[in-house]
């Protein structure tokens, strides 16, 4: 079985980091191994949360990990909260990132043009900086701007994304996706090129008209699973914005859903059945 490495916060209540990547890289059938950078009593879109920092952590489990010759198939880091994070995380890719280890780097600091509470373009920097060590990353577009210094676009043409996605390899990944790509007003999905062989890729379903936490979170794990379950990086993608898609509709579907996630898990027998289907 392969094994997963997941790096990011965890919130006892609310729908999103290591509560998603968790549960939704088990059903894909990887073992999700987790190293917790915070822990929050609910994540922050409630009105009141505690907040406990883990920074000192990673480098304690990270040297006993190594001492016992605990390798891992993938690591895949979230959210990450300081510039120290970064600098430990990319110390702790270094240490395990063996010849087929596959590394997926999501830059979870921002979105509809604007960067999060606490973060900065000199973040935004030192995020491109840890990307470079990278074999996938899965920024929206406004986190991709950042990272690259340019005006956020929201007006962008077929022409501009193809040309972003090679702007982004050029910061040392060979692959990028873009997530959360729109062309048409009744459709969403991702855009994807692979500098090591100069080719495209795109995929698209509906776009609803409502919006949830935590789909970003639920779709880098859903494609890191699907990744490590041997189909190809295109077809993974493709499968987590379905999964993704699914999740919302249980989610709208439900009267009593609750405002901080999606119902990611009633869909999870969808995405087992797409797994399985492609493996």
């Amino acid at each position: 079985m392969k094994r997963i490495m997941t790096i990011q916060d965890i919130s006892c209540v609310g729908k999103c980091s290591l509560t998603v990547a968790l549960p939704i890289i088990s059903a894909a059938g990887v073992e999700a191994a987790v190293l917790p950078t915070a822990v929050l009593s609910t994540h922050t879109a409630f009105s009141k949360f505690t907040f406990r920092d883990l920074t000192d952590e990673i480098t304690p489990i990270g040297d006993t990990l190594k001492e016992l010759n605990i390798d891992f198939d993938a690591i895949y880091t979230g959210y990450l909260g300081s510039f120290e994070q970064l600098a430990l995380v990319e110390k702790f890719i270094n240490d395990f990132k063996g010849s087929d280890t596959f590394v997926l780097i999501d830059p979870v600091m921002a979105d509809n043009g604007k960067l999060y509470k606490g973060f900065t373009e000199e973040f935004a920097k030192a995020m491109a900086g840890l990307c470079a060590r990278a074999d996938l990353i899965v920024p929206n577009i406004t986190e991709a701007a950042y990272m690259l210094g340019i005006p956020y676009n929201p007006d962008y043409t077929e022409d501009d994304i193809r040309e972003l996605l090679k702007r982004l390899t050029t910061l040392g990944c060979p692959r990028a996706a873009l997530t959360g790509i729109s062309f048409d007003e009744g459709e969403i999905g991702v855009y994807y090129y692979d500098s090591t062989t100069d080719t495209y890729f795109k995929y698209f379903n509906d776009r609803l008209p409502v919006s949830y936490h935590g789909t970003g979170d639920t779709y880098a794990s859903a494609a890191l699973g699907a990744i490590m379950r041997g189909i190809s990086i295109e077809k993974s993608l493709e499968i987590a914005v379905d999964f993704t898609l699914e999740s919302m509709k249980e989610t709208e579907s439900d009267p009593e859903h609750r405002f901080y996630g999606v119902n990611f898990e009633s869909a999870l027998p969808f995405y087992i059945d797409k797994i399985k289907a492609n493996i």
